[in-house]
């Protein structure tokens, strides 16, 4: 019963698209463009009660890990809506990266320099020109001298993606969105941990025994992406191919030999 472990709580998911009760982790990951690979480089577990932390608090305290005590070279940050607050934007402005985020439909911004009332990003009057081109606006709360590139992106008839950067010198709709797409990888990470590790198939109350489980799991994953780089297979391939040898040493000389006077009970 997942409402009996001590670490679990109610919390909203994504994946399910409402509030559940489950173990909420916060992952960092690194990911390299030119070599198209990625590593998972911190995480946190979501804990509230005990530490007193958002999800918010714990992507600052990454970032800050990061950029003061591993010293990771990178320049751009990618997070999806739920990160997409005053405070992170602000705080990746201060590290002097470049973050491109997207925002909701209902927003408040308006064109900077217009004079303008804020009004829902969703119905701000945008030119074929600013389309391509982005548009300089404003976002409600944010410092006077504080403005942010928009780009609008149609996905589907009744869907249009709002991303924001403070990249001024990015100037071409189709560069921002190949940027922003690359955040996608971390669900490349979140699919193979949880289809390759059972990181979510702990059974266990206790918070310590959960929190080992979890670290073995990503733990496990690094050890599979090693391997799958250095073999050049899929890291599924790696992960479901591990007992082939054994398998087909028991096909041509099982160890184990059903005799015909063996009993069957069914």
């Amino acid at each position: 019963n997942t409402k009996k472990i001590e670490i679990a709580r109610k919390q909203y998911s994504g994946a399910v698209g409402k509030v559940t009760t489950g173990i909420g982790v916060v992952n960092l990951v690194y990911y390299n463009p030119d070599t198209k690979k990625y590593w998972v480089i911190d995480y946190r577990i979501y804990q509230p009660d005990q530490d007193g932390k958002s999800k918010i608090d714990h992507l600052l305290d990454m970032l800050n890990n990061a950029v003061y005590s591993k010293n990771i070279p990178f320049s751009t940050v990618l997070f999806d809506t739920w990160y997409a607050t005053h405070k992170v934007m602000l705080h990746i402005e201060s590290l002097n990266k470049i973050y491109y985020a997207p925002l909701k439909a209902n927003r408040n911004v308006t064109k900077a320099d217009s004079g303008e009332k804020y009004s829902n990003v969703c119905r701000l009057d945008i030119d074929n020109s600013e389309k391509k081109n982005g548009v300089l606006i404003h976002i409600k709360g944010f410092p006077k001298d504080m403005d942010v590139t928009l780009f609008q992106f149609p996905i589907s008839t009744n869907r249009v993606d709002y991303i924001v950067t403070n990249d001024k010198s990015q100037k071409d709709s189709q560069t921002a969105q190949n940027e922003y797409s690359m955040r996608w990888v971390i669900e490349s990470v979140h699919r193979e941990i949880k289809q390759l590790t059972g990181i979510e198939k702990c059974q266990c109350r206790k918070q310590r025994i959960q929190r080992n489980h979890i670290a073995c799991s990503f733990l496990v994953w690094a050890f599979l992406k090693r391997t799958a780089r250095k073999t050049k297979e899929t890291i599924y391939k790696v992960k479901y191919s591990l007992l082939d040898n054994y398998m087909k040493a028991q096909l041509r000389s099982p160890a184990l030999v059903f005799q015909a006077s063996d009993t069957i009970i069914a």
